[in-house]
Parts: structure tokens; C-alpha cells; sequence
């Protein structure tokens, strides 16, 4: 039977064991961490492999932490929760919440499948975008959400300053791209020409989540021409899961109150 830890815990073998821990980059063995692990290790009579178990577990749980907050630093998503625990499913007859949660796995992801947000505003498209993106976050992957027109904006001004492809990269690179409010402006020909470019770059490599307000049927007309609007929206398309949101909405009239708008 293993024999229960016990290790010394006067302050300069603390302070040891804090140097030399140091040394190997395990940042969260403070003195103060190891002094506690230490005492709820003797409190509990674990045997040396659960002691060292313990200390490891610190370690990694330190490291997927900071990670964490590496990945969602410039995200946009560091206040959403990576959840739908409140979300109200019974209000969107057509969304199935089996399958959105599902998607909360991320295996999308890896499959670098694109995931469709499509119905009448104030349904959630938004927040359950957000909400697949931090939960991506969290598994690991690097994510940014962005409204589409602020997206071409950027793109379009980066022109003038010779950065345009610095630009595209940076919308190029992240494992999932969140475009919210796609068609909410009509695209012109050179934002067109952008969101194709980007688009391609991420066919079948790393997914585009899309929250859009308009049908499939209308999306020809946000497009210049409809050349370019089948070429963006085939790639969308290729491989996506559509996730229809319909019910009824709540808006705010001018007087502040709520009103109840059916879909």
C-alpha cells in the first residue's frame, strides 16, 4: 500500500521547491498554492501518486486557464457564456435544441463545417452564434466575432494604407469566424470581391458561423451581380448546417414598453 505524503513544509524548502519549479516554467506552484496542497494532503492521508496528482492538476488547470484567456483576448466573446442554459427553445418551434447543443462540442470545428443562423430579427441568431464561438473558445480553438459590415469597412480602408492583406489574414487565420448581421447592407462590388476572397480562404478549412436577418431566396440581391452572389453562397452553403430561428419576437416601441411581434 502506498504510504501517505507527508513532505516537509518548513519555508525554506517551500521556497525550494518554488525555485525550482520556476525553473521548469510551472508557473502555479506558488508557496502559498503548495502550502495549502500540502496541508489538505496530510488532512486527507493521500498517498504520494495522489499528492504528485494533485500538484500536476494545478499545473494543468493553470495552463488551460491561461490559454483560455490568450485565445479570447480580442475575441469579442470574452463575456459571453459558452452556454444555452437560459435560452428559450419553446419560443423557436423550428430550432431544435438537441441539435444546437449538440453543436456546443465543436465538432463542427474539426469538420470545418459552416453554421447558418437564419430568421426574423430578435429570435437569438446572435446569441447562439456567440454562444457556439465561445464554446469553441473553450475547447481550444481560436475564434472572432465581428459584424459583417464592420468587416468590410476594415477591409476597405485597409486599402489605402496598403494593408489590406494583413487585414484579410487577420479574418483569415482564427479556426471559426463569426459574421453577424450578413446582408444586413447590400455588399458592393468591392466588398463583394473581399467577402469572396474570404470566404474561399476558409472553404473547407476552418468554418463561418453567419447570423443573417434575410432568406436564402433574397440573398441574390444583396450581391452586385448574381455571378458573385451564387460563388460566395455556394461555399457558404457547401457543408453547412442551417439552423432555422422562427417564433415570436419582442421588440421595444418608442414608449419603451415591449410588444409581442409574431413571425
Amino acid at each position: 500500500m502506498s504510504r501517505a505524503a507527508s513532505p516537509p513544509r518548513d519555508r525554506d524548502t517551500l521556497d525550494e521547491i518554488v525555485a525550482l519549479a520556476r525553473g521548469l516554467n510551472l508557473t502555479s506552484w506558488t508557496k502559498e498554492e503548495l502550502r495549502i496542497l500540502l496541508e489538505r494532503g496530510e488532512r486527507e492521508g493521500l498517498s504520494y501518486s495522489d499528492f504528485a496528482r494533485r500538484l500536476v492538476d494545478v499545473e494543468v488547470h493553470a495552463r488551460l486557464d491561461r490559454k483560455l484567456r490568450r485565445i479570447l483576448k480580442g475575441s469579442g466573446l470574452e463575456r459571453e457564456p459558452g452556454n444555452l442554459d437560459d435560452f428559450d427553445f419553446s419560443a423557436r418551434p423550428k430550432l431544435r435544441a438537441a441539435a444546437v447543443r449538440e453543436l456546443l462540442d465543436c465538432r463542427w470545428v474539426e469538420e470545418a463545417r459552416n453554421i447558418i443562423c437564419i430568421g426574423k430579427p430578435g429570435l437569438g441568431k446572435t446569441r447562439v452564434a456567440r454562444a457556439l464561438g465561445r464554446a469553441a473558445c473553450e475547447k481550444g480553438f481560436d475564434a472572432r466575432y465581428v459584424v459583417t459590415a464592420e468587416l468590410l469597412e476594415e477591409l476597405q480602408a485597409s486599402v489605402a494604407d496598403g494593408t489590406q492583406r494583413l487585414v484579410l489574414r487577420r479574418y483569415e487565420k482564427p479556426a471559426v469566424l463569426i459574421l453577424d448581421e450578413f446582408g444586413y447592407e447590400p455588399f458592393d462590388a468591392r466588398a463583394t470581391n473581399f467577402l469572396f476572397r474570404l470566404v474561399s480562404a476558409r472553404h473547407r478549412r476552418a468554418p463561418i458561423v453567419v447570423a443573417t436577418n434575410i432568406g436564402f431566396r433574397t440573398w441574390q440581391n444583396i450581391f452586385p451581380s448574381e455571378a458573385q452572389a451564387m460563388a460566395t453562397i455556394d461555399r457558404l452553403l457547401d457543408n453547412a448546417s442551417i439552423l432555422p430561428f422562427n417564433g415570436k419576437t419582442w421588440r421595444a416601441p418608442r414608449d419603451g414598453s415591449l410588444e409581442e411581434v409574431s413571425d
